[in-house]
C-alpha cells in the first residue's frame, strides 16, 4: 500500500519506471533478436526465449497495473488495487516462470498446462477477494503458495537431477548445457514473490522489490543467452537383431558388452573420433553402426557414463600428448593441449581431469616433471 512518503519519494519512482523499462526492453530484446549479445557462438533455445520473454512481459504488465496506487488516496481503493494486481500477477507472472523453468530442462518437453493448473486455485481465491472487497481468504493464498512453492522446489531438484544424468548420457560435452543455475533462478523467484505475498507494506521493501526485478532481467538474461539448445534425444525403435546371436533374451543381453567393445575401439578410439567437439551419443552410435538404446546399455554395464567415456580419452590423448611435446622440446601449455584433445574449454578439461586423475594438472605435470 502506498502512502504518502512513497509517492513523494522520486528516486523510488525512477526506480520503478526503470524496472518496468528494464523488463520490457528485456521482452522486445528477446522476441526480436535472432542471435546471442552475451554469447555469440552460442545457439539458445527458441522455446526458453520466447517463455522468458512472455515472464519479462508480465513483469512490466505487473508495474503497469499497479501504478493507480500512486494516485489513490482512499485505502479501500488501493486495497482493491493491490488485490486486482495480485490476482493478475498469480495469473500471469508465477505460471510464465514455472514454465520458463521447465524450458530450461530439455531432456523432454513438460506440459505447460500443469504450470497453470498450480496456480488456478490461487487465482480462484484471489478473485473471490476482489469480488467480496476481503482479505479474509489471504492466508488461505498464503499457505497454498508456500506448499506450492515446497513442492516445486523437491520437483525441481528432481528434474535437474534427471537432466544431468540425461546429458551425461549423451553429450560429451557439457560447456553451455549443465542448468544447476535454475536453482538460483527459483530462489530468487521464490524471494521475489514470497516477500511479495508475506509483507507488501514498508518503505524499505519497495526498493527491495524493484532491484529484485532489475536482478532477476539481468540473471534471465545471461541464463537464456549461455544455454545452448540441444535436440530431444528420444528413446530409439531396436531392432533386436542387429545385436543378437541367439534367439534366447539372455544371451543377447549378455553379448552386447563384447559387440560393442569392439566396435568402439575400431571406429571411436583407433580413428581418434573421441577428439571431435560436441561428439554426441547417437552421433557415436551411429560412427559404430550401431543405436544410442544399445550403447547406453554397454556404458551402463561398464560402470560409467558416455561423458565419462570420451573425457577419459580425451584425458589419456592428453597425457600422450605432454609426454611427446616434452621428448621434443616443444613450448605448450596445458590450454593449447586440452583444446587439441577435444574439450571446447579449460576449465571443462581442469575439472575432468582432476576427477578422473585425482589432482588438478598443474600438479600432474609437476610431478611427471620430477619423475623426468
Amino acid at each position: 500500500m502506498y502512502d504518502q512518503q512513497i509517492r513523494e519519494d522520486v528516486l523510488y519512482l525512477v526506480f520503478y519506471g526503470a524496472a518496468a523499462m528494464l523488463s520490457l526492453v528485456a521482452c522486445c530484446y528477446l522476441l526480436f533478436r535472432r542471435s546471442n549479445a552475451i554469447n555469440p557462438s552460442v545457439t539458445s533455445s527458441v522455446r526458453l526465449r520466447r517463455w522468458t520473454a512472455a515472464f519479462f512481459a508480465s513483469m512490466t504488465w505487473s508495474h503497469i497495473w499497479y501504478m493507480p496506487e500512486f494516485y489513490l488516496s482512499s485505502s479501500e481503493d488501493v486495497m482493491l488495487v493491490n488485490l486486482v494486481g495480485a490476482t493478475l500477477d498469480f495469473a500471469t507472472i508465477v505460471p510464465f516462470g514455472i514454465v520458463m523453468l521447465f524450458s530450461m530442462l530439455q531432456d523432454h518437453s513438460r506440459p505447460v498446462w500443469s504450470a497453470f493448473a498450480m496456480v488456478a486455485p490461487i487465482v480462484v481465491i484471489m478473485i473471490l477477494c476482489v469480488i467480496t472487497c476481503s482479505t479474509s481468504l489471504l492466508p488461505i493464498v498464503y499457505v497454498y503458495y508456500l506448499l506450492l512453492g515446497i513442492g516445486l522446489l523437491i520437483y525441481m531438484v528432481r528434474e535437474v537431477r534427471q537432466y544431468g544424468r540425461w546429458l551425461r548420457d549423451n553429450y560429451a560435452d557439457l560447456e553451455h548445457k549443465e542448468v544447476w543455475e535454475s536453482f538460483v533462478v527459483l530462489a530468487v523467484i521464490l524471494l521475489f514473490f514470497g516477500t511479495y505475498t508475506l509483507d507488501s507494506h514498508g518503505h524499505v521493501f519497495k526498493y527491495i522489490t524493484q532491484l529484485n526485478v532489475i536482478i532477476l532481467v539481468g540473471f534471465l538474461l545471461w541464463r537464456v543467452e549461455t544455454l545452448s539448445e540441444l535436440a530431444n534425444i528420444p528413446i530409439e525403435v531396436v531392432d533386436r537383431k542387429s545385436l543378437s546371436v541367439g534367439k534366447d533374451e539372455g544371451v543377447h543381453s549378455q553379448t552386447i558388452p563384447y559387440k560393442i567393445g569392439p566396435l568402439l575401439q575400431k571406429h571411436c578410439i583407433d580413428t581418434q573420433l573421441y577428439l571431435q567437439h560436441d561428439l554426441t551419443a547417437v552421433q557415436l552410435a551411429r560412427a559404430i553402426g550401431t543405436n544410442r538404446f544399445y550403447l547406453s546399455q554397454y556404458f551402463s554395464h561398464q560402470g560409467i557414463t558416455y561423458n565419462a567415456y570420451i573425457n577419459n580419452l580425451r584425458i589419456e590423448h592428453f597425457k600422450n600428448l605432454y609426454h611427446k611435446n616434452v621428448a621434443a622440446q616443444k613450448s605448450f601449455t596445458a590450454q593449447q593441449l586440452s583444446q587439441e584433445c577435444g574439450f571446447h574449454s579449460y576449465r571443462t578439461f581442469s575439472n575432468a581431469f582432476k576427477q578422473q586423475m585425482g589432482q588438478t594438472v598443474t600438479a600432474w605435470m609437476k610431478t611427471e616433471s620430477e619423475v623426468s
